[in-house]
């Protein structure tokens, strides 16, 4: 998680490592229809990291896995790895370089923006969906 800082604050150990040297950096707002709070399928970017944050705050959830496997493009996640987070509004999230991740996840029924630093081609180049229904026959659904 990354936390507001001081302006002028030097760079340390409670910012992002970025890893966006595979292309162009993408930051943009995303509005995101909420799907609830059911994971059905996981995905990750094996080659870069991303970034996620509440546009206007407001809690949101994220499930994610580490990055087993990350020379592997055929790895799947095992389910027991998978751990899902409340993330206050007041923060962003670095996702490492291969984590496996679901989310932003929020209530149905509402509409919320967020902001996405990633790469401009990355879920056509490096992007990787499992799908938990298919690979373990089920979903998981996250109690809030």
């Amino acid at each position: 998680m990354i936390e507001a800082g001081a302006d002028g604050t030097p760079f340390g150990p409670g910012d992002a490592r970025l890893v966006l040297s595979e292309g162009t950096p993408r930051f943009y707002i995303m509005p995101i229809p909420g799907r609830g709070l059911t994971v059905g399928g996981i995905t990750r970017h094996r080659r870069v990291t991303q970034t996620l944050a509440a546009v206007g705050g407001g809690t949101w959830v994220v499930a994610v896995a580490p990055p087993e496997g990350l020379d592997d493009p055929a790895a799947e996640p095992a389910l027991a790895d998978i751990r899902a987070f409340r993330i206050p509004g007041d923060v962003a999230v670095m996702l490492h370089r291969g984590a496996w991740h679901a989310g932003p996840l929020f209530p149905e029924g509402e509409v919320r923006s967020f902001f996405n630093l990633e790469l401009a081609d990355i879920n056509l180049v490096d992007h990787r969906t499992c799908l938990l229904t298919d690979i373990y026959g089920m979903a998981l659904r996250l109690v809030g």
